[in-house]
């Protein structure tokens, strides 16, 4: 489970995860911030920091409120890498260094899509928001 959260888009922003081991229960979770950034970049973090997190190549049900990432990596990374990292109108591809990791990740661990809609007491999803919002905080208030 992954979000990302930003106040002024740029401005201060956090992320966070939440990794679930189905079969023995245990969870990790881990949330961080920058002090000047996007929405989307901090939903791109949260995914790049939880797929890190992981020890060895694993089957990832991935959980996001954020259409951006999961069509991102379902649809328009393959595109985008054959156009030379451009988009269809020839532009390069906002947040191209993240996407860049995503897809190193992507090719690590198999990946299953699962879109969340945000603020809609899905358990995780609402964890991970208040992890993500009290990482930004504490950023701007100058903390991190």
């Amino acid at each position: 489970y992954t979000d990302g959260a930003c106040s002024g888009n740029p401005g201060p922003g956090g992320w966070a995860f939440i990794l679930r081991q189905p079969a023995t229960g245990k969870e990790m979770e881990r949330s961080g911030a920058e002090a000047q950034t996007t929405n989307n970049r901090m939903e791109l973090r949260a995914v790049i920091e939880g797929l890190t997190a992981l020890k060895r190549p694993s089957l990832v049900e991935l959980y996001s409120d954020s259409q951006y990432v999961l069509n991102g990596l379902k649809e328009w990374v393959d595109s985008w890498k054959k156009r030379g990292w451009r988009t269809a109108d020839k532009k390069p591809v906002k947040n191209e260094d993240l996407w860049r990791a995503l897809d190193d990740l992507k090719r690590t661990h198999e990946l299953r899509f699962h879109w969340v809609r945000g603020h809609s007491e899905y358990p995780e999803n609402e964890r991970c928001d208040k992890l993500a919002v009290a990482a930004r905080e504490e950023i701007a208030a100058g903390g991190r």
